[in-house]
């Protein structure tokens, strides 16, 4: 067999990428090691190029349906795709004919045969599935083309797709298997006698050699399950691979058929879809969580890798990946439930706005949803939010940790929301724009009447308007406030307060205008005295947040008295801002001016940084 030379990263590079292990890269490397030293089973040797494989190859590759990789041993040794490519061509002959056409060709029951029997249904003349090489090279011929060159670069570049790169033909494995292929030919005639094949076969047949002939590593072929497993998408990429609807087709006929004669006991004691290759390769995939790609070349009686088999059945015991052992369903779904008087908004609010919402914000429940949410586990949402309903005022569903919601659950949460919101009540929900067939969900039934916001601190901030409105709160909006009033003169005497603001300077900005700059040397303390201003940190990682919102009395910058570092954040003004500023050195010559007015300011900034901190933990421990 032509091969591809494995390249090994450096010694230090193997020494760093060992030094934190991942628990899970360890599970994995474990299993290995421990499967590397079963030498049961035995090369095929029927094309004579694949008894050219080294016996002792052997790699594993586990993909996340979100495209994280963990791999162990000879991930990058090049071998033959062969019949693991069967699944992927009915894909493509599913999209370029349509199921029904396909299945009138192609039937998809196991035929308890040999994968290579020369058998045909009675009567109709179908392939029992695609997955025995009848079924699989009257795939081919559906794949569209006329010629096999044609044919070839249809099913080149949709095998790409699925392994996130180009892939070739072996052509000394493609010579082997052509002259060898008797048996394929015959089997192609009969179809064509029947008509399953309307023209002649050998366009299709030989496309066929050539599929089987693809050269994979098993990191392609652990990318290529996470791409079913990823509704086919390829994680990597991001390229889709196959139309969604057929990927449920392909995982069926690989369940039921994917693994020869042995396809009832892996499916009992594995329980994933999968696909097997004489050449040693083994292809498995946990719908909607993961892909197994598995190399190495000794074979059991069914032909499929013995290693293969059992680092599969070992990794879905430890992992309780088996399809059908689906967990309890639990309030598991249910990341934390809490309320507005336990987590606030970052806008920075006045001692008496505090103290009406901690009273007042059990009113308004704040739920937070993760995970894959379908029927079952959205009932259990729906069933704790109806217990409280009742004696809510709103709702806010944030929906940052949801990965998925099917149509069902998205429908029965428009449902509660348009009972909520007939209630006379508000509900809301956050971080849902990664999730664009939820919103439109929602607003097909309730049009404008419910609010979406781009994170949860928005989504608070409106329900503490809410809350405060409800119960009357009108809060002073003082064109102006004086610096006696403001949070940083708290205890002071009017001679204090003279003193202090001989040594502030007054600074006037625009609604828009940045205030502060990241990265800007810290010389200030800034005293909001008119408008507001907001803190915003932003990165290339994440979008911009917003930190805090300050309103007059409040101060901004003070830790630039304190460790003189380089600004971390950057702050505008909402609106025209008028503010008072305290120079670092101003506050240092305090020492020796005015003891007892720097000791004032230490305390002040003291009790305002330790409520901050605690306004800061109690949101966290509420998240």
């Amino acid at each position: 067999m032509r091969t591809v030379k494995k390249v090994r990263p450096s010694r230090e590079g193997r020494k760093s990428r060992s030094v934190l292990k991942c628990p899970i890269d360890k599970a994995v490397e474990d299993l290995h090691r421990k499967l590397a030293n079963d030498r049961s089973g035995e090369v095929a040797t029927y094309i004579p190029e694949l008894g050219r494989a080294n016996p002792d190859w052997f790699g594993v590759c586990v993909v996340t349906a979100d495209g994280k990789t963990y791999e162990a041993g000879d991930t990058d040794q090049s071998f033959t795709i062969q019949s693991i490519s069967k699944p992927f061509l009915y894909g493509m002959a599913l999209e370029d004919n349509g199921q029904a056409a396909v299945l009138e060709k192609i039937w998809m029951e196991p035929s308890g045969e040999a994968f290579n029997a020369i058998s045909l249904r009675p009567g109709s003349g179908q392939p029992a599935n695609p997955m025995i090489n009848a079924g699989a090279i009257a795939t081919t011929s559906l794949v569209s083309g006329v010629t096999t060159q044609q044919k070839m670069r249809r099913i080149l570049d949709g095998m790409g797709r699925y392994a996130g790169r180009p892939l070739s033909i072996d052509e000394a494995v493609y010579r082997s298997e052509s002259e060898t292929g008797h048996r394929n030919r015959a089997i192609a005639y009969m179809l064509r006698n029947f008509n399953i094949i309307e023209s002649d076969p050998m366009p299709g047949l030989e496309a066929y050699f050539m599929q089987c002939s693809l050269a994979v590593t098993c990191r392609d072929l652990g990318v290529m399950a996470a791409t079913l497993a990823n509704q086919g998408v390829n994680p990597i990429t991001k390229d889709r691979a196959v139309v969604r609807e057929y990927v449920e087709s392909i995982l069926s006929v690989m369940s039921s058929c994917g693994m020869y004669d042995g396809a009832g006991e892996w499916i009992y004691r594995v329980g994933m879809p999968a696909k097997s290759g004489v050449a040693g390769g083994i292809l498995a995939v946990l719908p909607g969580q993961l892909g197994i790609g598995v190399f190495s070349p000794r074979l059991d009686a069914c032909g499929n890798s013995v290693r293969g088999v059992k680092f599969c059945l070992e990794l879905s015991r430890r992992f309780g990946l088996h399809m059908f052992n689906a967990p309890r369903v639990s309030a598991s779904v249910l990341r934390r439930i809490t309320h507005v008087g336990e987590v606030s908004s970052n806008r920075c609010r006045c001692s008496d706005e505090t103290d009406l919402l901690k009273r007042h914000g059990s009113r308004v429940t704040v739920v937070f949803v993760q995970g894959v949410v379908v029927f079952a586990s959205s009932e259990v949402v729906i069933r704790e939010l109806m217990k409280r309903v009742h004696d809510l005022d709103g709702m806010i569903l944030d929906l940052q940790h949801v990965q998925a919601m099917d149509f069902v659950t998205r429908e029965l949460l428009a449902e509660l929301a348009l009972l909520v919101v007939r209630a006379g009540k508000f509900m809301s929900f956050s971080h849902a724009e990664h999730m664009p067939k939820v919103t439109q969900a929602f607003r097909k039934k309730l049009k404008d009447r419910i609010q979406f916001f781009g994170d949860l601190d928005l989504a608070l901030e409106d329900a503490e308007n809410r809350i405060l409105a409800r119960h009357g709160w009108k809060p002073a909006t003082p064109e102006r406030i004086d610096l006696a009033e403001c949070e940083i003169a708290h205890g002071m005497s009017r001679q204090d307060v003279e003193a202090l603001k001989a040594l502030l300077r007054l600074r006037l900005f625009r609604s828009g205008d940045v205030i502060i700059q990241p990265g800007e040397d810290a010389s200030e303390m800034c005293v909001l005295t008119r408008g507001t201003a907001s803190v915003w940190l932003h990165s290339e990682e994440s979008p911009k947040k917003r930190v805090a919102t300050f309103t007059p009395g409040m101060i901004f910058g003070e830790v630039a008295l304190l460790d003189r570092q380089p600004r971390s954040a950057q702050v505008t003004a909402d609106t025209d801002v008028e503010l008072l500023s305290l120079d670092a050195g101003c506050f240092d010559g305090l020492t020796a001016s005015h003891p007892n007015l720097q000791r004032l300011l230490l305390r002040n900034l003291s009790q305002i940084l330790a409520r901050r901190l605690r306004a800061t933990n109690r949101d966290l421990g509420a998240v």
